[in-house]
């Protein structure tokens, strides 16, 4: 079983930065893309940003030039970098990740326990 850990999220004025941070742990196993998704209070859960293994990367334009999604795949983690925050990015944000273990084909879909992002004066 692989376990998602994020960090990172807090409270921030509007035009500030956050960095979060996923962490996957477990045994034998691989990450193909990774991807931060978000939640407001009332709202649906939408997609943020996606990375590929390759790093290929994705964005919701509401974020693009704004946030900026990496990650290393030797610590099994990736970021989020989020510059000039707005209100409107105050949400619980869940890091998931697709993940292989050694020799199956099937790629399971894991999430964290999300992460609050509150950005306010």
């Amino acid at each position: 079983q692989v376990q998602l850990v994020e960090s990172g999220g807090g409270l921030v004025q509007p035009g500030g930065s956050l960095r979060l941070s996923c962490a996957a742990s477990g045994s034998r196993f691989s990450i193909n893309a990774m991807g931060w998704y978000r939640q407001a209070p009332g709202k649906q859960r939408e997609l943020v940003a996606t990375i590929t293994s390759g790093g290929s990367t994705n964005y919701a334009d509401s974020v693009k030039g704004r946030f900026t999604i990496s990650r290393d795949n030797a610590k099994n983690t990736n970021y989020l970098q989020m510059n000039s925050l707005k209100a409107e990015d105050t949400a619980v944000y869940y890091c998931n990740a697709d993940v292989q273990y050694s020799g199956s084909h099937y790629t399971f879909r894991y999430w964290g326990q999300g992460t609050q992002v509150t950005v306010s004066s």
